[in-house]
């Protein structure tokens, strides 16, 4: 799938979503549909991408940088390496992130469980000579919450 494409069913699918007021989109299969918002390494602007994200636990979610097996990263990632802290949406939520890419140890535990979960990773691995990356997401707290109330010790 070329770049046009790629924006043109991410816009596509962002207006299926908005139709539907939320109640169609946020599942592609077994998958959940993810909204990842960087921030852009050169302007600093939001970006936003929708993505599929073939594990979960939780409120943890696992991300593949797979841009279908390109010889190149995809810019959401480069962004989140330059600044991790994003934000994503989930089913009309939006939180808060901390993104950080699996070491390689942990990339082949969770690999087989990736590909069960979608069978054209493999694919794009076998397409491109990069090493596919996985990207870990955790819950943060926003910039300037002070839930304990100021009482840290």
């Amino acid at each position: 799938m070329n770049l046009f494409m790629h924006r043109a069913l991410n816009r596509f699918h962002r207006g299926v979503l908005a139709l539907s007021r939320g109640r169609i989109g946020w599942k592609l299969g077994s998958m959940p549909v993810v909204e990842l918002h960087t921030s852009g390494r050169a302007t600093g602007e939001r970006r936003s991408v929708m993505l599929t994200a073939p594990l979960h636990d939780g409120d943890r979610y696992v991300l593949v940088a797979s841009r279908g097996g390109y010889p190149r990263h995809p810019q959401w990632y480069l962004n989140l390496v330059e600044d991790p802290d994003v934000e994503m949406t989930v089913r009309g939520w939006t939180v808060p992130m901390r993104a950080h890419t699996a070491t390689a140890q942990e990339r082949a535990d969770l690999w087989p469980s990736i590909v069960a979960a979608y069978p054209g990773y493999a694919r794009y691995q076998q397409k491109t000579t990069r090493e596919i990356l996985v990207v870990f997401f955790e819950p943060r707290m926003p910039e300037g919450d002070d839930s304990d109330g100021g009482h840290s010790p």
